[in-house]
């Protein structure tokens, strides 16, 4: 009597790419805050060399985006961004990573990079500059592991709304306002 047997082939797991990180050398603070608001991990390199910033994105698998032609030129981790302004900036980066996340998440710390939380609703008084009837409304406010900054929906995660819209529903070198 025969038996039957059956193979089976294992083939590695497909997963995605891993999620861009960045080093924005001291021309692209905007962009780095920005990037930030977009839930990314974007260490903003101020006064360092370049050689220290070209270090450390080999030591973190991090990608540099940079103003500085020099350093474009000395490796393939560096981006070189053109651009002045901030909204072509944002479109250069979606150009070379065309996964670009296009709406605000709160995940990362503005100023510091660090990983936000979301704020304790048990303490009595509300952190460190969230206005008192927002505290009161319930609605989420998250805090930076780091450095305390509060973050919630306002006034300013419109105004980056705005600022994406226009980035990414206008094409490349197009003057949204019209002019």
């Amino acid at each position: 009597m025969r038996t039957l047997t059956q193979e089976f082939v294992v083939l590695p797991l497909l997963t995605a790419p891993p999620e861009p990180r960045w080093i924005c050398d001291e021309m692209l603070g905007r962009l780095a805050r920005n990037l930030r608001f977009l839930g990314y991990d974007v260490v903003y390199a101020r006064q360092r060399t370049d050689s220290s910033i070209l270090e450390q994105a080999k030591a973190e698998d991090r990608q540099v985006l940079t103003r500085d032609r020099g350093m474009s030129e000395r490796s393939p981790r560096v981006l070189l961004i053109r651009s002045l302004e901030l909204d072509e900036q944002l479109r250069e980066v979606s150009r070379a990573y065309p996964g670009l996340r296009r709406e605000v998440r709160f995940v990362r710390c503005s100023l510091c990079n660090a990983p936000l939380r979301e704020a304790d609703r048990s303490a009595p008084v509300p952190p460190k500059g969230v206005p008192e009837r927002h505290w009161m409304s319930g609605a989420p406010i998250y805090v930076c592991t780091s450095c305390g900054q509060a973050y919630w929906e306002g006034s300013h995660t419109d105004e980056i709304r705005r600022t994406l819209g226009r980035v990414f529903s206008s094409p490349p070198g197009a003057d949204p306002g019209g002019r």
